[in-house]
């Protein structure tokens, strides 16, 4: 069957960030045709339904539609500690996330927690997530087994980890990558599911287990590798004192193999130049985390600097550090963050970090994260009158840009009016 959706679009013929809103395409009354769990087309509305006059209708009247919500860096198995309060970065995760990942081992939790996870992120319009697990591949499997069900394009990876944590919670050098590479195998590109090579961070990992996980990488290319980089400043300290011939964070990774366009780096905040050169240079993404970076304190992003240098840049929730399973609400923080660095970041810029760009720094912007023909039919549909208090503000606005703007920064799970999964409508959200 052919759905044609009718409504208000939005969608990107490049990225905002360097080449202007002009990449920024809205229609007012626009279509998008789907055939197979995929965009067939796109365009006027009224275009599309005479050329397709079997398809079957649905009109979301002045809602808009736009790409499914890409959230690029999350911890599933945090979703129950999610707003733990009053810690710093090592101080929490020895107070609140290394004791409840100690409890994925079993597999009951862990699948329990996974259709919880999936049930939040998909209530806020949320159609892909890359996420950390625990060291237990049973929490892996839990993950990738919901995703599956769900249909759901989906990242994730064993986090590894073989000092500086609890008992319970570290593996080793050799178990975790012949763990890592039992999942891989098991799990990578099976349906829409993506196996990510994944250290929790440099001071968890002994010099040997990330040579190991560099080693894996290197034998599997097509993976993407994930960890976290230069988040806080008391880490950024440890971090010298683990590893005290290290030039710099990032050489951390750099000298066992974990370097490389298909790598992404958490927070990436405070930055040294040869970091961020380096990280230019080899086309990496950098992945920032705003509600996280303000919850625990860790630091003001530089967004304005990093995409003008031509940094690959997505955008995520990080929870549980990060205080809400909401890109509406992570987009209001970035903003909030870049209006702390003199930077207004328009809405059309924040909709594509948490669409196409994000998806880009998946390396699946040729799949996801845009309207386009030929790209899966993940979508959203945005009520922009979800409150009264949104209501009233969209109602005075001059243009998409105005109506959409008080939905990003007073926005919740009230503003998501429908999801579509590969072409198909969630029966809770249609």
């Amino acid at each position: 069957m052919t759905d044609l959706l009718i409504g208000q679009t939005l969608s990107f013929s490049g990225n905002p960030m360097t080449e202007g809103i002009a990449a920024a395409r809205h229609s007012a009354r626009g279509g998008l045709l789907i055939e197979g769990g995929k965009i067939a087309a796109v365009g006027e509305a009224d275009d599309l339904r005479r050329a397709h006059p079997d398809a079957r209708v649905t009109d979301y009247g002045d809602a808009l539609i736009s790409a499914g919500f890409v959230d690029a860096h999350a911890h599933y198995p945090q979703t129950a500690i999610i707003a733990s309060w009053g810690k710093r970065l090592i101080d929490w995760l020895n107070a609140y996330t290394f004791p409840e990942e100690m409890r994925f081992s079993d597999p009951a939790h862990a699948a329990g927690i996974a259709a919880r996870y999936f049930d939040l992120t998909l209530s806020m319009g949320t159609t892909t997530v890359c996420s950390y697990c625990t060291i237990h591949p049973e929490s892996v499997d839990a993950f990738f087994t919901e995703a599956q069900r769900r249909g759901l394009r989906a990242y994730a990876g064993k986090t590894c980890m073989d000092r500086n944590a609890p008992d319970g919670l570290r593996d080793t050098p050799q178990s975790a990558h012949d763990d890592s590479r039992r999942l891989l195998q098991k799990w990578h590109g099976v349906d829409r599911l993506s196996y990510v090579i994944t250290p929790r961070f440099s001071p968890t990992s002994t010099p040997e287990q990330l040579s190991a996980l560099g080693a894996l990488w290197a034998e599997n290319p097509s993976c993407l590798m994930q960890t976290h980089l230069s988040e806080q400043t008391d880490e950024i300290a440890w971090v010298k004192s683990l590893y005290p011939s290290a030039r710099d964070y990032l050489d951390t990774y750099e000298a066992h193999g974990l370097l490389g366009p298909g790598g992404l780096y958490g927070h990436a905040i405070h930055l040294e130049p040869r970091e961020r050169d380096r990280l230019r240079e080899v086309d990496a993404s950098l992945i920032h985390c705003p509600t996280s970076n303000t919850f625990i304190g860790s630091g003001l992003f530089d967004m304005d600097g990093l995409s003008a240098s031509g940094h690959r840049i997505g955008l995520a929730t990080d929870t549980g550090g990060g205080s809400s399973f909401s890109m509406l609400r992570t987009m209001a923080a970035a903003y909030e963050i870049a209006q702390l660095r003199h930077r207004a970041l328009h809405p059309a810029e924040l909709w594509w970090l948490a669409t196409e760009g994000a998806a880009r720094a998946l390396r699946a912007d040729d799949r996801i994260g845009n309207l386009a023909p030929g790209m899966e039919a993940d979508l959203v549909v945005i009520d922009l009158a979800s409150t009264p208090a949104i209501a009233q503000r969209a109602a005075r606005a001059g243009d998409i840009w105005e109506a959409l703007f008080p939905t990003i920064m007073m926005g919740d799970d009230r503003a998501i009016r429908s999801v579509w999964i590969a072409g198909r409508p969630l029966p809770k959200t249609a």
